[in-house]
């Protein structure tokens, strides 16, 4: 009888092996000895299972799926993946932002919403999050603001004094922290969330045009969200609710999907528009800059390995493709350095090389070379160099497309107010006042006095307390009432 090949146990490089359970020892009792190959290898990569956990969005899920592009903007990008009824395999990952692996995946944090298209002009990823704007507007503040909502030095607990004492003293934060104390800071779902870019970009035409651009990922299944008892109830029952719910709704072919738009700023508006659209604490008001339709984005096929194809993706805001190019977003400058930079740190040298992370419609053709786990390589006869004289690849700048703007000035570390409406609060206060309803305000208002209340340090909490003044005078006077009441 012949063996169904794959069947027998082999080791790295495909020896078969002897025994899945006994190890090689001098007799029943004696010792393992050090040339049993397969326990050393085996024991050894136990050891190496894991690489290191993302310093930030560490807990996340994902799957595959597919976008189609079903209307025409062609006329303000010249990108392949955003020609009509283009489609394009994605890659999508959710995660939450403060949370380490092992943590509820219904903690109040905002959402990761990571897209990789996997584009006939190489990858192009849109890392952004579940709220079109964020806590800060430089990146240089970044890694501070990570340590405020992680966990204190000494005691390995999160803290809420650091968490309010940073974001009091840091008032850009007010709109992004009004959003996450609303009903949209907990999900109830992560198919039942809208995603964001977040930043601004620019798209460039095959004229060479140039436009500011927003995503906008709308939901297809409606958003909806839990309570603060609701997640804290699932949080001790399903540590896993968000990651489950993905992959069996999936997996029982109930596929999500999400309906892309864009917001669209002709180039020269945002010289003189009334606040500055690359500020990531801002959105632009659709009165304004209406939504434009784009395509539509389905989640249709679970992961095989979850380590493999998830906790390795490596999505970097610096993945453009010809027609997309980044903007003068101080934290989107920072966060193209910064991510691929942790890939290269925490999967290796060459992570893009990996089958999850490596362009699968477009041809790859550069001189990098070496380095840990390198797999690919060129031909002997393509040169090492350029420019060379010998045939290697070239640099081709009509292809490539690149953007730009204007920037013309001393260096500075401070950048001053150069529109009307550039605020903390503004739009803070819009989000409470004009867009929420008094169901949503009640909660926002239990939501806040929960974790103010929390704030041990006199002075910290006055001056959060303080912080909601601003954003909304009744709004601060009903978070005071609320936390004395819990008194």
């Amino acid at each position: 009888m012949t063996e169904t090949i794959g069947t027998f146990t082999t080791t790295t490089t495909g020896t078969p092996v002897a025994s899945d359970n006994n190890s090689l020892t001098v007799g029943n009792n004696g010792p393992i000895v050090l040339h049993d190959a397969y326990t050393v290898e085996k024991l050894a990569q136990f050891n190496r299972e894991r690489v290191p956990e993302r310093v930030v969005h560490a807990k996340g899920t994902g799957a595959y799926g597919v976008f189609k592009t079903t209307e025409d903007v062609s006329a303000y990008t010249r990108a392949a993946l955003f020609q009509p009824g283009v489609e394009t395999e994605t890659l999508v990952r959710f995660s939450t932002v403060a949370g380490e692996q092992g943590s509820p995946d219904t903690w109040r944090d905002p959402r990761g919403f990571a897209v990789k298209f996997y584009t006939t002009e190489g990858n192009y990823d849109i890392v952004g999050n579940n709220t079109p704007i964020f806590f800060i507007r430089d990146a240089i503040k970044f890694p501070d603001f990570i340590h405020s909502q992680k966990r204190l030095p000494q005691t390995g607990l999160r803290d809420n004094d650091m968490q309010w004492d940073f974001w009091s003293l840091r008032t850009e934060s007010a709109h992004q922290v009004t959003w996450l104390m609303g009903d949209r800071g907990i999900p109830k779902t992560l198919r039942h969330m809208d995603g964001f870019g977040s930043h601004t970009f620019q798209w460039i035409n095959a004229e060479g045009e140039r436009f500011w651009v927003k995503y906008h990922f709308k939901t297809n299944q409606g958003n909806d969200f839990l309570t603060a008892q609701e997640a804290e109830e699932l949080a001790g029952k399903d540590a896993d609710y968000h990651r489950r719910d993905l992959f069996e709704s999936i997996d029982r072919g109930e596929f999500p999907s999400w309906t892309l738009h864009v917001q669209i700023m002709p180039y020269e508006d945002a010289k003189n528009y009334r606040f500055n659209p690359f500020d990531l604490t801002k959105v632009w008001p659709h009165s304004d800059y209406p939504l434009v339709k784009v395509g539509t984005l389905t989640l249709n096929r679970n992961p095989q390995n979850f380590f493999a194809e998830i906790e390795q993706a490596a999505f970097s805001p610096s993945n453009f493709v010809p027609g997309i190019a980044a903007s003068p977003d101080k934290m989107l400058l920072g966060r193209i350095f910064s991510y691929p930079d942790a890939h290269r740190y925490r999967v290796g040298t060459n992570f893009a090389q990996l089958p999850v992370n490596s362009a699968k419609a477009a041809p790859v053709n550069n001189y990098s070379q070496d380095g840990t786990m390198r797999y690919s390589f060129n031909d002997p006869s393509v040169p090492s160099y350029a420019p060379n004289s010998l045939g290697g690849p070239h640099a081709d700048a009509e292809r490539a497309g690149e953007g730009s703007w204007e920037a013309d000035g001393e260096l500075v570390r401070a950048a001053a107010s150069l529109h009307a409406e550039d605020d903390d609060f503004g739009q803070a206060r819009s989000l409470y006042a004009v867009t929420m309803n008094d169901e949503e305000r009640a909660r926002l208002v239990s939501n806040i006095a929960g974790h103010v209340g929390a704030v041990r340090n006199d002075d910290i909490r006055e001056r959060a307390l303080k912080y909601w003044d601003s954003v909304h005078e009744e709004l601060g006077a009903r978070v005071r009432e609320a936390i004395a009441q819990m008194s």
